[in-house]
């Protein structure tokens, strides 16, 4: 993995200095070596920051082809990219390094932009085509690498990072309308940020740019079968969960090929531990796997994996995370990840991350995605229930009853712990209303009651899950079922901006670390689409294929258990802790009343009040409360403009 930066001016030549500077942001991303390019015409350039996986002595870049016509910079990982070389060499393309990165000149010489088509891994990358002059960048098909860009009549930049734009003369301004969407229902939308006029290319979407033209196309998506597809699939569930293991091997096993070691993030859930068990069949030595352990029974899960580890004959360390540490960690994290979090499992996953980098380690496998794919999250099983006929009230009552009583932790965060809600948007043109997202909304409530009464009147008749379905083809989710519908909405929303970013590629790469997803395989990821609802939940167990089709890799305790979301304990479960301590310090300082966003009152109002909350009330103001925390950060870290509203 690396870090990537582009520059296209339309008029004045680039300088190479900004160029550098921006790419000292991205340091984290790739310390092993930083390279910029300039063209002869001075007005595009490139930069790459280097962590090196494949190829360590050749693969430097920017990458150029034989008649130096076509550069690019490169982050990901191609798989089966050897396969793709030979058949380009057969056509005639003549390689200079052994790197995967390479071979998307060659696709792009050969295919021009149907050349992702060909591709298959987590990737983000910008070329640029000289004798065309144009400009083309593309992100992977789930946003497992990030790519953020800034247009204006004088510049077109990108980079993996916002932070490396900012070097380049772009300002640091909030997005009070990103802002709103994000406080009203905790919703993010697929190619805003929260910075003003930097975008991000969406998921499955490329960015083609020339002189005075700048598109972006979509080139993949879920598409899910409709009712009557479904209704109509020949696969038995004997075939499905083989045609299941076969494509997680293969995916497994891909991403295991490095020219470094690799290791595993093991939790006790079954996404960690399948990879875990599927990748032990395809190595020699024990594999190294981690695990992050919490001092509150209810989130630690380091028994469970040590279990699974011992199972699978792995090395296994576990790794303690202190709330002292949190604290100290805090705003690193919060630099790292660009967004504002919800728990303080992202900054758990930051110190994960630096202690594996620090055991020497550049690569690991993790279990992200699955929930996804395979519909693990309870508001899913929720969404299912609620399509049972109306003779079967009772019964999903009791259904519904017992997946509130085994999921307390996710009450507020991915179950509605509030009275439920109608959201005309939602039901109107999907025909019903996500579970997860009735529970934004719950979530967009409190919120809501914290906010400065200047910024909440000025978008107070917005509707913010309006304004996110204006943004997506509905045409994917008409007359699909509804389990399928909230996992495309979930994809669209959550997967790249959130569980991708500060579960993912922030907190890792922060560590120069590189994370591979094997359960987002494209070709898992389209084989799930297309299957029965009842293949992914079946009664009331969740990923029910996927338990089948790993349990051979299994422990007994990790094949019957339950999903348990990846959460840190709440700021609450210490009184007196450092997390508190550094809340307390924060929304009474003068800088936090800067924020433009907050009723600094009614923050302090919460805060005190914690003591008298009840637990599931404590865990819904801890997500307030984070959130809150980390916009300071962002302010404190990029000092965005803040003059955006009139009195």
């Amino acid at each position: 993995m690396c870090g990537i930066l582009g520059a296209y001016s339309r008029s004045q030549s680039l300088s190479n200095d900004l160029l550098k500077a921006g790419l000292r942001q991205l340091e984290h991303r790739g310390p092993d070596s930083q390279n910029t390019w300039i063209g002869a015409n001075g007005r595009i350039g490139l930069g790459h920051s280097r962590l090196s996986i494949i190829d360590l002595s050749t693969g430097h870049q920017p990458l150029t082809d034989s008649s130096e016509s076509i550069h690019a910079v490169v982050n990901g990982e191609l798989y089966g990219y050897k396969e793709i070389r030979a058949d380009l060499e057969k056509l005639g393309h003549r390689f200079k390094t052994q790197s995967d990165s390479e071979i998307v000149i060659h696709l792009y010489k050969q295919y021009g932009t149907q050349c992702l088509h060909h591709l298959r891994g987590e990737f983000s990358f910008i070329l640029w085509d000289q004798a065309n002059e144009t400009l083309f960048a593309a992100r992977d098909r789930f946003g497992i690498k990030p790519l953020y860009y800034h247009s204006s009549p004088e510049l077109l930049a990108l980079g993996s990072e916002m932070k490396a734009l900012f070097p380049l003369g772009i300002a640091a301004d909030w997005d009070p309308e990103v802002a709103y969407q994000l406080h009203s229902a905790f919703l993010f939308l697929p190619s805003r940020t929260l910075f003003n006029k930097i975008y991000q290319v969406p998921p499955g979407h490329f960015l083609l740019a020339t002189q005075g033209n700048v598109q972006i196309m979509k080139y993949w998506d879920y598409s899910f079968p409709t009712v009557d597809q479904l209704r109509t699939s020949s696969i038995s569930e004997v075939e499905a969960i083989h045609d299941l293991r076969t494509l997680l091997n293969e995916s497994v096993r891909l991403r295991l090929q490095a020219d470094v070691p690799v290791a595993c993030y093991l939790s006790g859930g079954l996404d960690s531990c399948a990879v875990l068990g599927v990748a032990s069949q395809y190595v020699d030595q024990p594999i190294h796997a981690f695990t992050l352990s919490f001092d509150q029974e209810a989130y630690d899960e380091e028994k469970i994996a040590r279990e699974m580890a011992t199972h699978a004959g792995a090395h296994y360390t576990p790794i303690s995370v202190t709330q002292n540490e949190v604290a100290d960690a805090f705003e690193k994290a919060i630099w790292h990840s660009e967004i504002p979090l919800i728990n303080n499992h992202g900054v758990a996953k930051f110190l994960l991350s630096k202690a594996v980098r620090s055991a020497g380690f550049k690569v690991v496998l993790t279990g992200e995605g699955s929930d996804e794919v395979f519909a693990g999250y309870p508001h899913f099983r929720k969404d299912l229930f609620l399509t049972y006929p109306v003779e079967q009230a009772n019964a999903v009552q009791n259904l519904l009853q017992e997946l509130s009583d085994s999921n307390e932790i996710s009450k507020g965060l991915l179950l509605s712990g509030d009275s439920p809600v109608d959201i005309p948007s939602l039901r109107n043109t999907l025909g019903h209303v996500s579970s997860y997202l009735e529970s934004n909304a719950g979530v967009g409530r409190r919120l809501s009651t914290l906010l400065n009464p200047d910024f909440a009147r000025t978008y107070e008749n917005r509707d913010p899950f309006r304004v996110l379905l204006n943004q997506l083809d509905c045409t994917q989710m008409v007359n699909r079922d509804s389990v399928n519908q909230s996992l495309y909405l979930w994809s669209k929303t959550m997967l790249p901006n959130y569980i991708l970013s500060v579960l993912g590629d922030r907190m890792e790469m922060g560590n120069s670390i590189e994370g591979r997803v094997p359960f987002l395989d494209h070709k898992i990821v389209e084989f799930a689409a297309k299957l029965p609802i009842q293949y992914k939940i079946k009664g009331t167990t969740e990923k029910f294929i996927l338990r089948e089709a790993a349990k051979s890799v299994l422990t007994s305790t990790v094949y019957k258990r339950q999903k348990h979301p990846f959460l840190a304990p709440p700021v609450s479960a210490q009184p007196k802790g450092p997390m508190l301590n550094l809340m307390q310090d924060t929304f009474r300082s003068t800088e936090f009343k800067r924020l433009p966003f907050y009723d600094a009152n009614r923050v302090i109002s919460l805060l005190d009040s914690l003591p008298s909350l009840s637990s599931s009330e404590q865990n819904q103001a801890d997500l307030s409360l984070t959130l809150m925390l980390s916009m300071y950060s962002l302010q404190k870290n990029f000092k965005p403009g803040t003059a955006l509203f009139s009195s």
